[in-house]
């Protein structure tokens, strides 16, 4: 099976599709500087921005994974402007496919879902498919 490299805005454009699909959320645009959110509940679970010239995603982590993460791939970082231990910047890169997209952003948002008001919950986090 071949490895396809994904850029930056491959990247992007795959967490934006998978958001899309994730019940709840909404997306927020801030200019100044350039910044897109996606929230559940009022609440963040992505990022998205531009480090340098790079456009990259900052996304929730349980910290344990987090470290992980980050010792496993390259192209995954501690979370830019965020908290180090809870999140994690993932940029476009050789071992960084649509499948690992997909289960970051998901992971991310259920950790958000999780910590909702059970009122406020669109779904129930324990059991919401981590194949959306």
């Amino acid at each position: 099976m071949e490895l396809i490299t994904l850029d930056g805005e491959e990247l992007q454009k795959i967490a934006r599709d998978v958001t899309a699909e994730l019940p709840g959320t909404d997306q927020e645009h801030r200019a100044d500087p350039d910044w897109e959110l996606h929230k559940v509940g009022g609440k963040v679970f992505m990022l998205m921005t531009d480090m340098p010239g790079r456009p990259v995603l900052i996304l929730k982590a349980d910290p344990g994974d987090a470290t992980a993460l980050r010792e496993r791939y390259t192209d995954i970082t501690p979370g830019y402007h965020m908290n180090k231990t809870h999140w994690i910047t993932v940029q476009g890169g050789d071992a960084i496919d649509d499948k690992l997209v997909e289960e970051l952003v998901t992971d991310s948002y259920r950790l958000v879902v999780a910590g909702l008001p059970k009122s406020r919950r669109p779904v129930d986090p324990h059991i919401f498919d981590r194949q959306v």
